[in-house]
């Protein structure tokens, strides 16, 4: 049987439109809120339309040497042109990207996960250490 880990696609966001990419410092100071954010389609945009979509990100963290991650935020995005009027003729679209502070008091990996409702599970990860 095949785990849900194996279901993640990775790839370079800059060739693939549906990694969620990171920005978040290298170095951050213990207990030191700091911005992080989280986008789908940075240098190639994803489409934001009723039938392909990016429905959530979500963001884990795993301090250094843990055996267990931590839930950082979860983040819906439903709004893409749907209307009673037909697909793509609503007033409002969401931007599939999120912006949020946080503090770490160890180093150790964020990891970003996002869901295209038509090509699945894709992630991407980064290092974070406390100096």
């Amino acid at each position: 049987m095949t785990g849900i880990g194996e279901l993640y696609h990775h790839d370079d966001w800059k060739k693939e439109k549906h990694v969620p990419v990171i920005e978040a410092p290298a170095v951050v100071g213990p207990d030191v809120p700091f911005e992080v954010s989280v986008q789908v389609g940075k240098d190639i945009a994803h489409p934001n339309t009723t039938g392909h979509h990016i429905r959530w990100i979500q963001v884990f963290f795993l301090p250094e040497g843990g055996k267990f991650a931590y839930q950082v935020g979860e983040f819906a995005f439903t709004a893409h042109g749907e209307s009673t009027e037909g697909a793509d003729t609503g007033p409002v679209h969401t931007d599939h990207r999120v912006r949020f502070a946080l503090t770490l008091k160890a180093s150790g990996t964020l990891f970003a996960t996002s869901y295209c409702n038509i090509h699945g599970l894709w992630e991407s990860s980064t290092a974070i250490a406390i100096r």
